[in-house]
């Protein structure tokens, strides 16, 4: 790796988009925290993945927030310890990201169902908790994380660019599970694309948000599933911009100090979690009308019943309300 370039400055207005960028985030990862604790009828299998993509979301955002308000110029106890919450956020991320496009893949193309689908999202959980806390672990204790003069950050602490072996503890902690996700995630997406299209007519015994349950005669296919497997698309589009900057450092290019990357890399690495409230939250019709009337106290739309026909029980208490909680609006 080339002797690295002089420091990044981090302009004003950079910073603040920056900071924008995490506390939207932020913000729309509790929110869907805060939807999946409101409203059990949401909680099937496939959203709790999204609640725990969420977690790991909200705390990437937070130590992000802190590094680039902070905009470290050297190695500190506070730059490690940002340094240490961010690589184990940011990597629980990519594993949490791969997990549901797997779930995905298993549900709607192999049909697993049942036992072995508890056992998996155990094993979700030791892999996309455990493989990042081991890694983090690693790097602090052989103090491998510190300050990276922003060229492959954007004010907030990672490797330390003196390490002698920075390059392997950059793909250790980040870089090598973002680049395996880049491969594994579009394959993921093809396959399941292609059932669908030859399934499509039967996909109501394979949607895994409904969790086996039957959907009303006539419905048309949920958007929901739609979106589980937008994320890693969205995942993609965001991380790009951090990976070209880290190829760029490695060749040692000045292009690394654009303004325009430092911008997107910034945005990329922290507004996931905004973009996937604006798609299972403000874009998901079911979520979004039991959002407004809370926050708004908008009474919900009578249902029209025939006359002399008994009126449903509320939202939550009837077998059918349970049936459709995720449909969204076309």
């Amino acid at each position: 790796m080339p002797t690295p370039a002089p420091p990044t400055e981090l302009l004003p207005w950079e910073r603040a988009v920056v900071l924008l960028s995490c506390v939207l985030s932020a913000l729309g990862s509790g929110l869907l925290v805060a939807t999946h604790a409101l409203w059990p009828d949401l909680r099937s299998r496939a959203r709790r993945l999204l609640l725990f993509l969420s977690l790991a979301d909200l705390l990437s955002a937070a130590s992000y927030f802190y590094g680039v308000l902070q905009d470290f110029a050297g190695t500190s106890w506070d730059c490690v310890l940002q340094g240490a919450l961010s690589t184990f956020a940011n990597t629980s991320s990519f594993f949490w990201t791969v997990a549901i496009a797997l779930y995905l893949y298993l549900n709607i193309v192999r049909a697993t169902r049942g036992p072995c689908t508890d056992h998996l999202v155990w094993a979700f959980h030791l892999i996309s908790w455990g493989v990042p806390l081991a890694i983090t672990v690693a790097a602090v204790c052989l103090k491998k994380i510190g300050y990276d003069a922003s060229d492959v950050s954007v004010g907030w602490c990672w490797i330390n660019l003196e390490a002698e072996d920075r390059v392997l503890w950059m793909l250790l902690t980040g870089k090598l599970w973002e680049m395996l996700a880049y491969i594994l995630l579009p394959l993921l997406y093809l396959l399941v694309r292609k059932h669908i299209n030859r399934a499509h007519q039967a996909l109501s015994e394979y949607r895994p948000i409904w969790e086996g349950r039957q959907l009303q005669r006539g419905s048309p296919t949920s958007m929901a599933d739609k979106k589980l497997i937008l994320i890693p698309f969205i995942f993609i589009c965001l991380r790009v911009w951090s990976t070209v900057r880290f190829v760029l450092t490695l060749c040692g290019s000045p292009v690394v100090q654009a303004p325009v990357l430092v911008v997107l890399h910034g945005i990329g690495n922290t507004f996931q979690g905004g973009a996937n409230c604006i798609m299972f939250v403000l874009c998901t019709r079911a979520v979004r009308t039991r959002l407004f009337s809370l926050c708004c106290c908008y009474p919900r739309p009578p249902t029209q019943n025939p006359p002399g026909a008994s009126i449903p029980p509320k939202m939550g208490e009837s077998q059918e309300s349970r049936r459709t909680p995720e449909v969204p609006s076309t």
